[in-house]
């Protein structure tokens, strides 16, 4: 029976590492370095957790979870399956994700060259989405080679621009290592816990995976014990990219901290790139920023065109492909401020849902696969994290906040966690009640294409 070669497993897991590596994971641990100052190392110590942690445990959780996100989804409940795909896809997709990736690449990779004149006007915005989305089209078309197109050749050029960037800044300083701020001061590790969670990583995993497992079998391994263990195997290279390339930019970030405090961590990387390399310095970044955005997007269209085509009657892969490209490119127009003010509440209130899911299919056999166990965690889950994602839009319900206020961990954004500890006891305790419930949960599994 098939085997892939370790050469092959490689590439898969540096296509996995490109997917997850976009512009926001290269703009995170810079302003994490420098605002944790001489406490980097811890504060970076808990972003690696959530930052590299929650994504290979998401890739894992889909390849046991049934290979698809619906597969792990409904083991809630069929409707939740459908409904939470569905927002799952649609937030990472078309509506947010996929057009910030050409806003982020306009804005850092083409933005800063052009004239005073041409800043002003939309049109160098609207060529520089074509121009990229017809790319992203193009790599994405065919995506038996998605593996050979971005494991062997973008993935690459990528590291080594970002290997230039921290080499050069190691051998020759930017300046002393500041200070520790706010509450890097008292609390490094928690805070860099919570910055790892802001990547949004726990949620693309649930997307990347099936993309990393498509590709896998593409290769010929259909084994279900095999395949998950290749994909795990990937994505444990994954997670080793991310972590590496998350120090080493948290170490430029601070010893930053001479060239003067910045707002984020564009900025930051901007002031390092001209400090180190003068003009060039711009030229590079760019190209790394511009790099992590189009393998990002070629991934997430890969993804979402493979599900909406299976769910769409008479719509193809390509021309899914295609529809998908093309809308995203409508969309990046209106510009980076407004997407990021769109979807930062929708993720907010979808994220945390969709970290209890994953962390919840770990312990699968543990609690016999009584479904009660996720409905349990993952309403209780929801109760918290919608309230939070009208918060962060600015809508406050008077009649509840005042309570969620009260609950730990709340203020340092997870006071999702003990009610989901709870809710899953609770279903544990309903479930052993009623035994029954677990045959019918394993055949709602088969029908959704659980292996």
């Amino acid at each position: 029976m098939r085997e892939l070669s370790t050469r092959e497993i490689i590439t898969v897991g540096l296509m996995l590492f490109a997917l997850f590596f976009g512009a926001g994971n290269m703009i995170f641990p810079p302003a994490l370095g420098q605002a944790a100052g001489e406490n980097v190392w811890i504060a970076m110590l808990g972003f690696v957790v959530t930052g590299v942690g929650l994504p290979l445990l998401g890739v894992i959780a889909v390849g046991l979870g049934g290979g698809n996100l619906q597969a792990l989804a409904g083991r809630v409940h069929p409707v939740f399956a459908t409904v939470f795909t569905f927002i799952v896809y649609l937030s990472i997709g078309p509506f947010m994700a996929i057009p910030r990736t050409g806003t982020v690449t306009y804005e850092m990779g083409i933005l800063p060259f052009l004239s005073e004149s041409m800043k002003a006007s939309a049109l160098p915005l609207l060529v520089t989405t074509i121009v990229y989305f017809a790319l992203t089209f193009w790599l994405a078309l065919n995506p038996s080679k998605l593996v050979d197109r971005i494991g062997k050749v973008l993935t690459p050029a990528l590291l080594i621009i970002i290997g230039v960037m921290f080499f050069t800044s190691l051998f020759q300083p930017i300046g002393e290592v500041g200070q520790p701020t706010g509450d890097y001061q008292s609390g490094a590790f928690f805070k860099g816990f919570v910055e790892g969670y802001l990547t949004l990583d726990a949620l693309a995993a649930m997307v990347f995976g099936i993309v990393v497992t498509a590709s896998v079998r593409e290769k010929g391994i259909t084994d279900p014990k095999k395949l998950t263990l290749t994909t795990m195997k990937a994505a444990v290279i994954a997670a080793i990219g991310l972590g590496i390339v998350y120090l080493a930019l948290g170490f430029m970030g601070a010893t930053s901290y001479s060239l003067g405090q910045s707002d984020n961590g564009g900025q930051i990387l901007t002031g390092v790139v001209q400090h180190l390399f003068g003009p060039l310095g711009t030229l590079l970044l760019g190209g790394a920023v511009s790099l992590a955005c189009l393998t990002t997007s070629v991934g997430l269209v890969t993804a979402c065109s493979r599900f909406f085509s299976e769910y769409i009657p008479g719509v193809s892969y390509k021309v899914m492909a295609l529809v998908l490209s093309v809308f995203s490119a409508a969309v990046a127009n209106v510009g980076l401020t407004q997407l990021i003010a769109i979807s930062v509440p929708v993720l907010m209130a979808i994220y945390p849902v969709a970290i209890v899911l994953m962390l919840v299919s770990f312990f699968h056999k543990w609690f016999k696969g009584y479904a009660a166990v996720y409905r349990g965690a993952i309403i209780a889950t929801a109760v918290i994290s919608l309230p939070d994602g009208f918060a962060t839009a600015g809508i406050k319900i008077a009649a509840i906040a005042p309570l969620l206020e009260q609950l730990p961990l709340y203020k340092e954004g997870i006071g999702w966690l003990l009610p989901a500890i709870a809710g899953a006891l609770i279903g544990f305790l309903w479930g052993s009640l009623r035994p029954g419930r677990k045959g019918k949960q394993e055949v709602l599994e088969q029908k959704l294409g659980k292996v």
